[in-house]
């Protein structure tokens, strides 16, 4: 009897196993798509766009991006780890990927333990801007008059566990000063605000702000990095501008959901590398004071370990913030 068990267990995962590597084999066999759990016109949707489109010349199937926007990209994250894990699915995320543990008490999924990770994509410059009438002239100014002015000055980000969301708190902790913040459900609703003179600043990516500001459409007061920009030369890092030591990059990373089989997650990440050698994507890419990340970053191996790294580093912060959604 225990023979026959045994035996009838091993037929079954046989079977599955062969049926597993058929559907690898025949993998893609119908569009794809990648879930950007944010609004439309953001910068993670731009990185997304270039990508899905550099990807589907790699796969030879198309991929399409939907946005499924709210809650700090926690709605659209948890679509993707429930989803069918077949490779049909996958998800394209930021560093909100690694606050989201801190933010949420009750957060509908893990993202050490739901997701196949797929590689690294690249890691993003942030901008310090502000509408185009805004009366500071430089970062100097900038602070004097938030602090001036503190419960006037409205700071906009895309909600909560965003980039723009963490940046501002980093930014309002380092210059002691809470702000009166509008939360939108994605940087483009907010851009948009911004370019209207809804609210007063924001913190962006360069993938969202390089061409506003190349047009002199809204003012720029510094980049969050350790050095400029070379699609900003004339912007001067938040160090040089009297802010030490402040830096957020956002890194984004594309992920399947949990059990979706290796062979398939491995074409995924082929495609991938692909995409990021592809001479359009690198220069839009720089076009967006962005560039891609070196190929031994985007495998599944250098996202699964930077994730980790990035929990590690955000969680105390934002706890001894006290930011947190229940």
């Amino acid at each position: 009897m225990r023979r026959s068990t045994a035996t009838r267990l091993l037929t079954l995962v046989l079977a599955l196993g062969a049926t597993a590597l058929a559907h690898a084999q025949d993998y893609p066999s119908k569009v794809i798509t990648m879930v950007v759990p944010f609004a439309a016109g953001g910068p993670t949707d731009t990185v997304a766009r270039l990508l899905a489109q550099a990807m589907s010349g790699a796969l030879k199937q198309q991929i399409i991006v939907e946005n499924v926007g709210g809650a700090g990209g926690t709605l659209g994250a948890g679509r993707v780890a429930r989803a069918a894990p077949d490779g049909y699915t996958i998800l394209l995320h930021h560093i909100g990927q690694s606050t989201a543990p801190a933010l949420y008490r009750k957060l509908p999924y893990d993202p050490l333990k739901d997701y196949e990770y797929i590689g690294l994509v690249t890691e993003v410059p942030m901008t310090l801007v502000a509408r185009k009438d805004f009366p500071p002239k430089d970062f100097k100014e900038l602070i004097a008059y938030v602090k001036a002015n503190k419960d006037k000055v409205t700071y906009a980000n895309a909600g909560l566990g965003s980039a723009s969301h963490l940046c501002g708190t980093l930014f309002m902790s380092a210059i002691g000063t809470p702000l009166t913040t509008v939360p939108y459900k994605g940087t483009g609703p907010a851009m948009n605000d911004l370019l209207g003179g809804q609210v007063d600043f924001m913190c962006d990516q360069t993938t969202n702000t390089t061409s506003q500001i190349r047009a002199g459409k809204i003012k720029v007061y510094g980049v969050t990095t350790k050095t400029r920009v070379p699609a900003l030369p004339d912007v001067p890092t938040l160090h040089e501008a009297g802010l030490p030591n402040f830096e957020v990059t956002v890194w984004h990373g594309l992920y399947a959901p949990k059990g979706t089989p290796k062979p398939v997650v491995d074409k995924l990440s082929a495609a991938l590398k692909v995409a990021l050698q592809d001479a359009t994507v690198k220069q839009r890419f720089a076009d967006l004071g962005t560039e891609p990340v070196a190929l031994d970053r985007a495998t599944p191996e250098a996202l699964r370990e930077h994730l980790k790294r990035e929990i590690d580093k955000w969680g105390p912060i934002l706890k001894q913030a006290g930011v947190y959604a229940d």
